[in-house]
């Protein structure tokens, strides 16, 4: 296989293949830094949390330290050879070692890998994490043990590919193998990316990801993590089963369909400001420009405010925070408190 030109005449001519060596492209200086800044190129759901991490007592280097939204540390080992050296052994070792990371322990890690790359930012390294962590419990998320492994290079051996699949089937590690091809066309250079473990088609595939959700939620009931989910009662209705922001969400409307003003709503929930307004009576992309501009702090964070269901009153535009955790009690029994008659009420269901 390869990359073929179709030419006019419907002939297909083989594109020639180069080497990261043969364009002088270095392993860490230029292919490192291009995945670092483009990580969506090898997986969809990273976040780059280090660069040449090597927190350890022991003088070895992670490549790139990822995590992704389901809570998972993620190890990405590259290499510019064709053959992928020992990179399985050393990604396994490395696995091994940042499996215990807290999430305390992944803010200060984040925050010094922006503080490097984005200064600017790194204040906000926590609430970066948080966000991305959301379905995992935001702040109050606990990494899992189960490390993921990428490996990119570009080739492997049969030595690395058999010791994957043999790792991934028997062992139900999550280690995918990634094959970068650069080719040199019309003066610029391309680079091919291609998952070749697991291949993507596979029906095993399949299997492997019922068994690590298995695992994953052996490993959630081990650590106590909290999805616990709320019904709201109000006098007309009871909601289903929400999670903790729905939760949130349908009892402050209630209150704010029933009279109850939103700034009294912001002067009772506990915690840092959940409920913020901005002037004028906005709506949709109005309102997130006007939110932006008013809370710079939370201009890049948009994703973490319901602005799909503003609250509008004494000309003024308020959203709710998406981001509850340990305080989602108290929260609810702060709002309840302004109930303007009887029947407001929630009833937890744990999971």
């Amino acid at each position: 296989m390869g990359l073929f030109e179709m030419t006019p005449g419907g002939e297909l001519v083989s594109v020639p293949a180069t080497t990261f060596a043969a364009e002088q492209v270095l392993e860490r200086g230029d292919l490192q830094r291009a995945l670092r800044e483009h990580i969506a190129a090898i997986g969809d759901d990273l976040l780059v949390v280090a660069e040449e991490f090597g927190d350890f007592e022991v003088r070895r280097r992670i490549d790139l330290l990822c995590v992704d939204r389901t809570g998972h540390l993620v190890v990405v080992e590259l290499k510019r050879t064709e053959d992928g050296g020992h990179m399985e052994l050393q990604a396994l070792r490395y696995a091994a070692m940042v499996s215990a990371m807290t999430f305390e322990q992944l803010v200060d890690t984040y925050q010094g890998h922006l503080n490097r790359t984005d200064p600017a930012s790194a204040d906000d390294a926590r609430e970066r994490l948080a966000d991305w962590l959301d379905e995992a419990g935001g702040e109050n998320a606990v990494l899992q043990r189960q490390v993921r492994i990428i490996l990119a290079a570009a080739g492997f051996d049969p030595q690395i590919t058999t010791t994957v699949l043999w790792l991934n089937d028997i062992y139900g590690l999550d280690i995918t193998c990634v094959r970068l091809t650069p080719y040199r066309v019309a003066g610029k250079l391309l680079v091919d990316v291609q998952q070749v473990i697991p291949l993507p088609e596979a029906a095993e595939l399949t299997v492997r990801l019922r068994r690590r959700e298995t695992a994953v939620r052996a490993a959630e009931a081990s650590t106590g993590r909290d999805f616990t989910r709320y019904s709201v009662t109000t006098p007309e209705a009871t909601t289903p089963a929400l999670a903790k922001r729905r939760a949130l969400l349908a009892l402050a409307t209630a209150l704010y369909e029933a009279g109850v003003g939103p700034a009294a709503m912001a002067g009772k929930l506990p915690g840092h400001p959940r409920l913020l307004a901005v002037q004028g009576t906005v709506s949709g992309p109005e309102h997130e420009e006007a939110f932006a501009a008013a809370y710079p702090k939370y201009a890049h964070q948009l994703g973490r405010w319901f602005f799909e269901a503003p609250f509008h009153a004494d000309g003024q535009t308020w959203v709710l925070s998406k981001m509850w955790g340990a305080d989602t009690v108290d929260a609810l029994d702060a709002l309840l408190t302004l109930a303007p008659a009887p029947g407001y009420s929630y009833e937890s269901h744990p999971a």
